[in-house]
């Protein structure tokens, strides 16, 4: 670990700017090493003892944390449920059918073409979109949290910018604790032979927050609607891990 050097990374470049502002210099040799070595090893911190359950019971929990922020939930049985449930969440909200959907191989298996009202377009959110559609890469039962990772066909402005957000996940990409789902975000990235994404997005509900006044406003910094779409059984052939095939 050492100060930035001409042509260094922005990275190193505002790691250095740190140092210097704490009048550290570089960190090497035996006090480098644990620092190093925990970088290397990923230490789980303490997980919450309600994460310790049955497959079957953290999905409930997930769903249980996730409706306690005013995440609204769908439980489907498999990728044919999905166009028609979201139609129904739109009609029920009097939302427009046009949809930016990510360009994620992952959705391809979905049958659009049996909601023919429904307009998708894929690509990323232009900021007057009303309704967005991605994939997620993980679940965390622990928070009700959703892990969304950046890439080239999972553009993040689709997280933030539109009103509502609507999200499509796995149950078998839902995990009990945080450490859990980190994991499966390396090992994915490692077998794919890349670097952590750009971006890894938490949402836990909608935007929302109460510094007007003390009171808790919607979509002030984001959706105010999150309405996750849950299938319950992958196709077949499918990979359990990961946001895509």
């Amino acid at each position: 670990m050492t100060d930035a050097k001409p042509g260094a990374s922005a990275r190193s470049q505002m790691l250095g700017a740190v140092r210097r502002a704490l009048g550290r210099g570089p960190i090497t040799g035996a006090a480098a090493e644990p620092l190093e070595r925990r970088l290397a090893e990923h230490p789980a911190n303490l997980i919450p003892a309600r994460t310790d359950r049955a497959p079957a019971a953290v999905l409930d929990l997930f769903v249980e944390m996730a409706e306690m922020v005013s995440t609204t939930v769908d439980r489907v049985p498999d990728e044919a449920a999905v166009p028609g449930v979201v139609a129904e969440y739109l009609a029920r909200h009097n939302l427009p059918t046009d949809i930016v959907m990510s360009p994620d191989p992952a959705l391809d298996a979905i049958p659009w073409q049996d909601r023919p009202l429904l307009s998708i377009h894929r690509g990323r959110s232009q900021g007057d979109d009303p309704v967005s559609l991605t994939p997620a890469f993980a679940g965390i039962a622990e928070t009700g949290t959703l892990m969304l990772a950046s890439g080239a066909d999972r553009p993040t402005t689709l997280n933030f910018l539109p009103d509502t957000h609507i999200v499509v996940l796995y149950a078998d990409q839902v995990v009990g604790p945080y450490e859990t789902a980190w994991g499966r975000l390396r090992a994915w990235q490692a077998a794919a032979g890349g670097g952590m994404p750009r971006t890894v997005n938490f949402v836990t509900g909608p935007s929302r927050t109460g510094d007007i006044e003390q009171k808790i406003q919607l979509g002030a910094h984001g959706p105010r609607r999150l309405h996750i779409v849950l299938i319950e059984q992958r196709r077949a052939g499918a990979p359990i891990d990961g946001a895509r095939p």
